[in-house]
C-alpha cells in the first residue's frame, strides 16, 4: 500500500468529493492531511481530511509542503499527470 506523505495523489472515498482526486499538500497530525485538487483540475477544494477517508494511489508529484495550487498545478503538469487527475473514479463501499 502506498504511503500517506507530501506529493501522494490520493483517490477521496468520502464526502461529496468522494471518487475525485486529491495531491497530499501537507500533513497536519496522526489522523487530518491537506488535501487539494487543485478545483480547476479535479474540483477538490483545498481542505483538510481525514486520512480513513483517502485511497493513497501509486503515483506521487514533487512538492514542497504547503505547496499552492499552481505549484501543485505545474507539477501535476510536468508528470504527465494532470490528465489522470481530471478522471472520477467510481468508489466501491
Amino acid at each position: 500500500m502506498a504511503a500517506i506523505e507530501i506529493g501522494r495523489i490520493c483517490v477521496k472515498t468520502r464526502g461529496r468529493e468522494a471518487g475525485r482526486k486529491c495531491v497530499i499538500v501537507d500533513l497536519i497530525d496522526d489522523r487530518y492531511v491537506l488535501v487539494t485538487g487543485p478545483k480547476d483540475v479535479s474540483g477538490v477544494k483545498r481542505r483538510r481530511a481525514n486520512i480513513k477517508h483517502l485511497e493513497p494511489t501509486e503515483y506521487k508529484i514533487e512538492i514542497k509542503p504547503d505547496a499552492s495550487d499552481e505549484e501543485v498545478k505545474k507539477a501535476l503538469e510536468e508528470a504527465g499527470l494532470l490528465e489522470k487527475m481530471k478522471e472520477i473514479m467510481k468508489i466501491q463501499i
